[in-house]
């Protein structure tokens, strides 16, 4: 079964998934945000397209480690997928991921129409990326 990481913001959505394995993460698409309903009906072609037992969500922490309002949001968005998606959601702090993903394309030299294209998917790719080596850690320590 597949992992799927979610970076949810104001307008889109950046949406990735793992392999089968549950050892890497790629970054699938960007929805635009329209309704609820139809964001979760696009999620639901995705879960059932690649098998998703899991979801992540990035979770924006300020720096001092507090949640602020748009952390809030988050919170309420993980809630809402868990009952309307019937599949266990976990929250992965998300600090820096999308200043990580900007970096990186800015270094392959990647133009800012087609940046403001990928880094939302790509920012779920590294939230994803993050959580499953955390957990892959845990796992080879025996907790």
């Amino acid at each position: 079964m597949r992992v799927m990481g979610l970076d949810y913001g104001d307008k889109t959505i950046g949406v990735a998934v793992s392999d089968e394995l549950g050892w890497t993460a790629q970054g699938l698409e960007v929805i635009r945000r329209t309704t609820e309903e139809k964001d979760l009906d696009r999620l639901r072609t995705i879960i059932e397209q690649y098998g998703v037992s899991d979801i992540v969500v990035g979770l924006p922490k300020n720096m001092n480690n507090t949640i602020g309002p748009r952390g809030e949001i988050c919170i309420a968005f993980s809630q809402t997928l868990h009952e309307k998606l019937q599949l266990p959601v976990h929250l992965w702090d998300e600090r820096l991921t999308t200043a990580s993903a900007q970096r990186t394309l800015l270094e392959a030299d990647v133009s800012r129409k087609k940046r403001k294209l990928v880094v939302d998917k790509m920012a779920a790719a590294l939230i994803l990326q993050g959580y499953m080596d955390a957990n892959a850690n845990s796992k080879l320590r025996g907790e």
